[in-house]
């Protein structure tokens, strides 16, 4: 079992940054990959950043450039830097992780909410 906890959340002006942290807990073997998806009122989930233990990354199609994940392997923590936040960018961001080489996490966090103000 994984017990996922976020930090880092809350009210940002565009713009602005903020830095989400997720840190994994487990009992068992090393986590492969962790990430965020994040979803915005009345839409799906949608992939934010997502990162493996071997630090392969892949982001969604609308970052272009203003997100950062990274990760601490010894600490299970992964932790996303966002930078030139928009009001489209609000959301409640989740935090997710695997076993697996997958961006289909079988683990979530409580998710975070992020609200980028205009």
């Amino acid at each position: 079992q994984v017990q996922l906890v976020e930090s880092g959340g809350g009210l940002v002006q565009a713009g602005g940054s903020l830095r989400l942290s997720c840190a994994a807990s487990t009992d068992r073997f090393a986590i492969n990959a962790m990430g965020w998806y994040r979803q915005a009122p009345g839409k799906g989930r949608e992939l934010v950043a997502h990162i493996t233990s071997g630090g392969t990354t892949k982001y969604g199609d609308f970052v272009k450039g203003r997100f950062d994940i990274s990760r601490d392997n010894a600490k299970n923590t992964v932790y996303l830097q966002m930078r030139s936040l928009e009001p489209d960018d609000t959301a409640v961001y989740y935090c997710g992780a695997t076993y697996y080489y997958t961006h289909e996490y079988d683990y979530w966090g409580q998710g975070t909410q992020i609200t980028v103000s205009s």
